[in-house]
């Protein structure tokens, strides 16, 4: 990483509410991209819809180039964009094999120990501070997504440290697109992560190849669709709000992704959704209320 780290200052209030916006809008976006994902799946390998998603990627940015090429010929922080996308990318590799060794309760609650992650990794590199009201969000995060998934004894096995691995390398990866925040603008930061992955997801679905049929075109849309808006959004709510708030929130993609399960697909839903939903939300309301009052009025 660059040795340009520094700690941001509070802005304006409006800013953090748009950073906020920002968040929940990217929530959405993994929600959507998650349903085509899930789709593709039953017919794809997991290899080809990782491929797939960031085709789709690069098709909407040959659309939009004009606009990203003066930036993108300036290639600022290119190792540093080299590096969050081999690091993603592998982080997904590890989560893939995490999702068909273990339980997915298992999954969603060691793959949640990522804002963890994120909090240490943003003390460490980006010197955030590490507040009482982000550890607590943090943590009451976490303990709202163990309630929901209530995972076992499946949690004690060897993938299962993949799956931890897999969180590590996706904080690592979101405090690069933190840092890279300050001089690249979050559209050509989106674009980079199409270039460097798509290359990388097409040799890994070579591996794995299996036939493609017309039907699978509106879900690969949906998850390509889905997977570019997440990272624009969430590259926009970190240029306007440190990573160690910003992750936190993410937790909510838990049970909101309950619901959509519960309508789209009639998975089982019951107390502990809202019960962990409720934790995970009253959490981040406290953290909010402080952190909103860190920043000047507008």
């Amino acid at each position: 990483m660059t040795t340009k780290l520094h700690l941001d200052q509070p802005r304006s209030r409006a800013e953090f509410t748009q950073g906020l916006i920002w968040v929940a809008l990217s929530m959405a976006a993994f929600i959507g991209m998650s349903v085509g994902s899930r789709e593709l799946a039953t017919s794809l390998s997991i290899r080809q819809v990782l491929f797939f998603r960031a085709l789709v990627g690069l098709g909407i940015i040959i659309v939009l180039a004009r606009q990203f090429l003066p930036e993108l010929r300036q290639a600022k922080m290119v190792r540093l964009h080299i590096v969050r996308n081999v690091v993603h990318f592998t982080g997904q590799y590890f989560w893939t094999i995490g999702v068909v060794l273990l339980p997915l309760a298992s999954v969603f609650a060691l793959e949640f120990t990522m804002p963890i992650w994120v909090a240490f990794f943003a003390w460490l590199f980006l010197k955030e501070r590490l507040t009482r009201p982000r550890i607590l969000a943090t943590l009451g995060g976490f303990i709202g997504v163990l309630v929901i998934a209530r995972p076992g004894l499946g949690m004690i096995d060897p993938a299962a440290g993949l799956v931890l691995l897999a969180a590590a390398f996706y904080a690592l990866a979101l405090i690069c697109v933190k840092e890279l925040t300050r001089e690249c603008s979050p559209g050509v930061i989106v674009v980079w992560m199409i270039l460097i992955q798509l290359p990388l997801g097409f040799i890994a679905a070579l591996t794995d190849w299996h036939p493609v049929s017309v039907a699978d075109v509106p879900w690969m849309l949906l998850a390509g669709v889905g997977a570019l808006s997440a990272h624009f959004c969430q590259a926009q709510a970190l240029k306007r709000l440190e990573a160690s708030v910003v992750i936190p929130i993410d937790f909510l993609r838990v049970p909101l992704a309950a619901i959509v399960g519960y309508y789209a697909y009639g998975e089982a839903i019951d107390l502990w959704v809202f019960l962990g939903g409720a934790i995970i939300l009253l959490s981040n309301y406290q953290a909010v209320l402080r952190e909103r009052s860190r920043y000047s009025k507008p």
